[in-house]
């Protein structure tokens, strides 16, 4: 049998915490996640097909300086159709250098100054992608609920829970 790794959430998911577990875990602040997502600026993306079943897709991500993460699409995309009848998803950040960043959130399509700015941090990201929103292509938004950063590179994994703040 492995390793059990003992800790407790805290996030600002609903999800239930385990009050028995130690509170020992470290805590990544925003400024942390959001230099780790610019760093990677790819990620896997799952959201939940018309069926129930998760549909993930391998792309391109940013993060704006607020800790949301933002990618495009196109309109006609499974992604795009999924999200709009149901807006939760997943998304998992890193992996081959022995460190994850996974995440759960709402995903949406801002509009009006919103888009402007989620654009705006897609675009200084990923500047070869700025004639793809110029045509067509949708950007799209998730606000974090829980977030989580692990790495395994070391003897033990380490654990820490993503400050989402309010």
């Amino acid at each position: 049998m492995g390793t059990i790794f003992p800790y407790t959430c805290l996030s600002n998911s609903n999800a239930e915490i385990d009050s028995t577990a130690p509170n020992t875990m470290q805590r990544m602040d925003r400024t942390e996640f959001i230099g780790y997502v610019r760093g990677h600026g790819d990620a896997v993306v799952s959201t939940i097909g018309p069926d129930g079943a998760p549909q993930a897709a391998y792309l391109s991500v940013a993060a704006t300086d607020r800790g949301e993460l933002v990618f495009d699409a196109r309109p006609s995309s499974r992604k795009v159709s999924n999200i709009r009848r149901d807006s939760r998803v997943a998304v998992v950040i890193g992996g081959a250098d022995g460190t994850t960043l996974q995440c759960e959130g709402e995903a949406d399509l801002p509009e009006g100054e919103e888009l402007e700015r989620c654009a705006a941090a897609y675009v200084s990201a990923f500047p070869q992608f700025a004639d793809s929103l110029a045509s067509g292509v949708v950007v799209i938004r998730v606000r974090l609920m829980w977030a989580r950063y692990g790495d395994f590179r070391g003897r033990g994994a380490e654990m820490r829970d993503v400050d989402l703040g309010p």
